[in-house]
């Protein structure tokens, strides 16, 4: 029993590595000690014979398991279907032009929250930063990216 439960939660804890957390490796480390210690002990306890039986029976069990695993679609069940095609600042650069004034909403390291124009805008500066509540200008626009600079 203790042989078929350490094979077993091994497998389980491997599955679980492929298909619920891939890239740990924790996981399926784990579970392929839980099944080698399973295997280990059935060769101690039950003979060279049995023990061989038992590798070629988790052998199946580990390529049937995974078989059907993928051929359910188990990986379409946690995968993202939609796409994100939503831009930063969008449609907003015809209302803006460089010298327009605002306020930094946010700490600007070197990028944050500006209000400029009466809008919440992302914004960008040239490398320096900018504490919240310093007054800014827009100095380039390249695509949607808004850069700008304090005013003293």
């Amino acid at each position: 029993m203790t042989v078929l439960s350490l094979i077993l939660f091994g497998l389980l804890l491997i599955v679980a590595e492929v298909i619920f957390v891939p890239g740990t490796t924790v996981v399926g480390l784990i579970g392929f000690a839980f099944l080698i210690a399973g295997i280990a002990f059935g060769f101690k306890y039950y003979g060279n014979e049995t023990g061989w039986t038992i590798v070629g029976v988790a052998s199946v069990a580990s390529g049937l398991l995974f078989y059907f695993a993928f051929k359910a679609n188990v990986w379409g069940r946690f995968s993202l279907k939609s796409t994100n095609t939503g831009r930063v600042n969008e449609g907003v650069n015809d209302l803006l032009q460089p010298g327009l004034e605002g306020v930094a909403l946010s700490a600007l390291r070197p990028v944050g929250k500006a209000e400029l124009n009466s809008q919440v805008l992302e914004v960008r500066t040239m490398g320096n930063y900018i504490d919240s509540g310093t007054r800014v200008r827009i100095v380039k626009i390249l695509s949607n990216q808004i850069f700008v600079e304090p005013i003293n």
